[in-house]
Parts: structure tokens; sequence; C-alpha cells
């Protein structure tokens, strides 16, 4: 008791303390801040990932399409529905009940 006593008489170590207690709970970059700040980061890492791979793939995709006439073509026609002039294109959508079963 007198140990303690005497630590809390000595100004350093109640600075200290002090000090030690405001950086830990009452700092704008206390510790649950830099834990969501930490959290944060490995999140947008992870989008940037994401994202540095889909941009490899869409560049190969788009070199594909520019060297081959076939592949373009079967891309039109998928994606934006694009047909020849004596064709006729005939869409089918599942409905939601049909998909499931």
């Amino acid at each position: 008791m007198k140990r303690l006593l005497n630590l809390l008489r000595n100004k350093y170590f109640v600075v200290s303390l002090a000090f030690l207690v405001w950086m830990v709970f009452f700092d704008k970059n206390d510790l649950f801040s830099q834990y969501q700040y930490r959290h944060q980061l490995s999140k947008i890492k992870q989008e940037r990932d994401f994202y540095e791979k889909e941009t490899v793939r869409v560049h190969n995709d788009l070199d594909e399409l520019k060297s081959n006439k076939e592949k373009l073509e079967k891309f039109a026609r998928e994606k934006y529905l694009m047909k020849k002039d004596n064709e006729d294109v005939f869409v089918i959508i599942k409905s939601k009940d049909q998909s499931e079963h």
C-alpha cells in the first residue's frame, strides 16, 4: 500500500499515467479509432485487389475483341442484342418462378 502511495506521489508517474489514459481513450486517434482505421484499410485493399483483377480481365477481353472478329460479333449479339439485317432476334427471359425449379 505504501508503495502505491509513493507511486501516486511521483509526479512523473502521474503525468505518464494521465498521458497514457488520454492517448488510449480520449485522443482523436484512440485505440478504437485505430482498429476502425485498420479494418477500413483492409476492406479498401480488398476492393483495390478486386478492381485490379477486373481491370486485367477487361483489358484481356478488349484485346481479344479487337483481334478476333468472331468474338466481337458474338459479344455484340449477346450483350447488345444486335442482329444482321436478314435475322430476327428472340429474347427469352425466365421468370423467377421458373428459374427456381
